[in-house]
């Protein structure tokens, strides 16, 4: 009994961590790019439009896991941010090779959205 109250006080490792706050992040990302393709089909925006909610959600994602990472670590939270940020792009940059054999949808702006989506990991990290 005394084992498992004190298998359930320990703290989860950090791996386990991060795994959850990319899954958070990546289902932020799931329901937004529904509403955005919602929106799309509905008010019929333009490529301009769609490529900055792209952008958006990205943001947004990212921030979100590096708060979360920053929140559940307690300590360098800006460099779990900035770590669950690049693991976000990491994992969209591979899916984004599998699905289309290329990277031809992060296209000139691979460095760029990488950047962007470390950067607002480690912002949520810094704000956690």
């Amino acid at each position: 009994m005394e084992r498992a109250r004190d298998a359930k006080l320990q703290p989860q490792s950090k791996a386990v961590v991060l795994i959850k706050c990319l899954l958070a992040a990546y289902l932020l990302t799931g329901g937004t790019l529904l509403l955005l393709a919602l929106l799309l089909y509905r008010l019929q925006l333009s490529e301009s439009i769609v490529n900055i909610g792209i952008l958006v959600i990205y943001i947004l994602a990212s921030f979100l896991s590096g708060l979360l990472s920053g929140k559940c670590m307690q300590e360098k939270r800006f460099l779990w941010g900035l770590l669950a940020g690049t693991l976000y792009f990491c994992i969209l940059a591979v899916l984004t090779l599998i699905v289309n054999h290329s990277f031809t949808d992060l296209g000139n702006q691979f460095f760029t959205t990488l950047m962007i989506c470390a950067g607002s990991g480690m912002l949520g990290g810094m704000v956690s």
